[in-house]
């Protein structure tokens, strides 16, 4: 194999799959350890795996968990197993087989491997998101961002991506070198990262020249995050009419948007504030992808307040309030929060009874339950959608900056 045919097939690797004509038909599989949390857990995931597949512009037509303590170190779900699904993905013509953990560069590749027979890929759920990423960017930063990110994330993939390692003769600097296709791929990706970094750090500058811009202006600037689906960018457009796209989607938008927000003031003078938005939250989602995001991310958490959106019909809200907050505290974003329970249009009106340590407590309604359980982090409750309560809000920003 030549050198350009190693890097061929890399870049090869590192884009969509073209299926000219074809329904992306996906079968979703994982692993399961024992256990009723563990079950309540896997739901979650497996929704969230479709919702991604939806996204990308796929289809699930199958899916299978499999009941195992710990991963097949060759194919992460097993052998035996693998040849079941690839039986099953031949006869419904499924395309893709797609894990929502991270696998190891040699389960990868023995599973694409096994896949070769029947024109199939697959791919893990760091694959898909970076492919979602791709479809959806539209500037030249967030394209090196996710460049960065394939790059980081085929990084470990590179041993084993050639069952035969040939070496050969290269001119690197100023003589000859005897190296493997191996090394000649890792130094080929270091350049290249070290190329796209250099790109970022343009942008960075900007983004840290407007900040010092909007500092002397005396411009005041809150940062809208949330999970995906919370409803931010719902939110951004009627603050700010700035018209962000609002998709029911992951990842709809890659970058930060920056809107303009008059809020009256008690001096009757009034405030004018930036809401910066920017790209959606998920769990378990890797520290390469949040590191190549990074830049994007600035304006956010710099900001002078975050407005932490939270979808209050979530019935696993607290979790993703937790996802949230650990990105946050990982990209050092320490100044205060306004927690913003957002479409509670959608919360149910009926009554109910619930055991909280050990006593039965009866509520009006979800929205008084909700009051009094998080009533410790202050939320505001409103409805984006419906536009009710955002006056309550807006004094909360005045009041915070």
């Amino acid at each position: 194999m030549t050198r350009k045919q190693s890097e061929r097939e890399l870049e090869q690797l590192q884009q969509n799959l073209e299926y000219a004509g074809w329904e992306l038909k996906v079968f979703v599989a994982d692993i399961i350890s024992p256990g009723e949390a563990a079950r309540e857990a896997m739901k979650d995931r497996m929704i969230e795996l479709e919702n991604l597949v939806n996204t990308y512009g796929g289809v699930v037509i199958l899916k299978h968990i499999q009941n195992k303590t710990s991963p097949d170190y060759n194919t992460f779900i097993g052998e035996g197993r693998l040849d079941d699904i690839i039986e099953e993905m031949e006869r419904e013509w499924a395309n893709v087989l797609i894990f929502w953990n991270i696998l190891k560069s040699q389960q990868i590749y023995k599973i694409n491997e096994k896949l070769r027979g029947i024109w199939a890929k697959a791919w893990d759920r760091v694959d898909l998101i970076l492919k979602i990423f791709e479809k959806n960017a539209n500037s030249k930063e967030a394209k090196i961002q996710i460049e960065l990110a394939a790059i980081k994330h085929m990084w470990p993939r590179i041993f084993g991506m050639w069952m035969e390692l040939s070496k050969q003769w290269w001119w690197v600097g100023s003589r000859w070198k005897w190296e493997t296709n191996t090394e000649i791929m890792k130094r080929h990706l270091s350049k290249k990262e070290a190329f796209l970094k250099k790109e970022l750090e343009h942008f960075k500058k900007v983004r840290a020249q407007h900040r010092q811009s909007r500092i002397r202006k005396g411009l005041h600037t809150a940062g809208v995050v949330g999970y995906t689906n919370a409803g931010k960018s719902t939110l951004t457009n009627v603050l700010t009419k700035k018209g962000v796209l609002a998709e029911d989607k992951l990842f709809a938008t890659l970058w930060t948007s920056v809107g303009k927000m008059w809020l009256p003031t008690p001096d009757g003078r009034g405030k004018e504030v930036l809401i910066n938005d920017t790209i959606w939250f998920i769990r378990d989602l890797p520290p390469n992808l949040i590191e190549a995001f990074s830049s994007t991310l600035e304006d956010s958490i710099e900001s002078q307040v975050i407005l932490h959106v939270i979808d209050a019909s979530d019935p696993k809200l607290w979790e993703k309030i937790e996802v949230v907050e650990e990105i946050l505290t990982n990209i050092w974003a320490k100044q205060k929060r306004i927690y913003v329970f957002n479409k509670i249009d959608e919360l149910s009106e009926d009554e109910f009874e619930i055991e909280i340590d050990g006593e039965i407590k009866k509520y009006i309604n979800k929205l008084e339950y909700l009051k009094e359980v998080y009533t410790y982090l202050e939320p505001v409750f409103i409805s984006a959608g419906k536009k009710i309560w955002l006056e309550e809000l807006k004094d909360r920003i005045v009041n915070e900056l």
